[in-house]
């Protein structure tokens, strides 16, 4: 696995980061993620992610459990501040710096460290300054709690706000072929700061992958994408025929290609990708490999230019806490 530097002074850490969020979402067994987990390390996906959100803490203590006794050779990064309810329904932000600490304190006991090498909120708290939150972080960084500071889903505003409060090492955010907001402002600012950027989503809930069809969202509900629905679907879906097309002709599957198109838009990207099982490991160690032709890339972004992709990334319920 290649190694890449996160943001402009931050440490080594793999060209790919290993997401968890569709791994706690699925039937996957403990024991496999477990597995997975440790397959990746073996081949030397060092970045690790998750939330302590994710599965209620259930996913940091099923990670620590597989970071046992190899803790040296993992960069962790976690991210605070969603409240669920028991039945996992959105309750809200907390980004109080008595929470955040509060935060700190649960997951690095179900972690089983001393220290979380990045720690982010997963979103800003309108209810809490921004410098507040960011505050709290910087004091745990020098408490020796946390060694980097993260951001997840904002703009360049609150970017730059952080960036004052202390110098961020990394900014986690969806990007990919079917999401490009970030480019006129997002990026450029993350670029100016030295700020390394992470893009999760990296498939589009299955767009870019070929997973997502009309026939697969028939009857589904909750948390679906607008992207994902009714005449936005049918057209977004005849746009991703076109990396299926270039798959085939490339020999590579459209989710490596999607992914690859990440790592071809600069040093700074450091992809998160999904393994809900330790067989999809080759097919992700190859993508660093993966190289386009300029003809192939002004391709890609001729039919996937910003408002290709038709509705929302995200519901209308929760839309106003995404980054724009």
């Amino acid at each position: 696995m290649q190694m890449k530097r996160l943001g402009k002074n931050g440490p080594l850490i793999s060209a790919l980061g290993l997401g968890s969020h569709s791994a706690v979402n699925t039937s996957q067994s403990d024991a496999e993620l477990v597995t997975t987990i440790h397959a990746a390390l073996d081949a030397g996906i060092n970045f690790l992610n998750t939330a302590d959100f994710y599965g209620s803490g259930h996913h940091e203590l099923l990670l620590g459990r597989a970071i046992k006794d190899r803790r040296a050779e993992v960069f962790l990064s976690v991210k605070f501040g969603m409240m669920l309810s028991p039945s996992g329904g959105f309750l809200g932000l907390d980004g109080r710096p008595q929470a955040v600490k509060n935060f700190a304190a649960y997951s690095l006991k179900r972690l089983g460290v001393d220290v979380i090498d990045l720690y982010q909120a997963g979103r800003p708290d309108p209810a809490v300054p921004y410098e507040d939150t960011i505050g709290a972080i910087a004091e745990l960084i020098q408490a020796g709690w946390v060694r980097h500071l993260g951001v997840s889903e904002v703009g360049a505003d609150h970017l730059r706000r952080a960036h004052g409060v202390h110098p961020v090492t990394a900014l986690e955010i969806e990007y990919s072929l079917a999401a490009r907001f970030i480019e006129p402002e997002i990026l450029p600012a993350a670029r100016e700061l030295g700020v390394g950027v992470v893009p999760y989503r990296v498939l589009a809930d299955g767009l870019l992958s070929g997973a997502l069809t009309e026939k697969s969202q028939k009857g589904q509900g909750g948390f679906v994408a607008p992207r994902s629905q009714g005449e936005n679907l049918k057209h977004n879906v005849g746009v991703a025929a076109f990396l299926q097309t270039l798959a085939v002709t490339k020999g590579f599957t459209p989710a490596q290609l999607a992914v690859a198109w990440l790592l071809a838009q600069g040093d700074d990207i450091i992809p998160l990708v999904g393994m809900r099982r330790r067989s999809r490991l080759p097919e992700n160690l190859a993508i660093p490999d993966i190289h386009f032709s300029p003809d192939e890339l002004a391709a890609l972004d001729r039919v996937f230019a910003p408002g290709a992709i038709l509705g929302d990334r995200y519901p209308a319920f929760v839309q106003h806490l995404a980054a724009k």
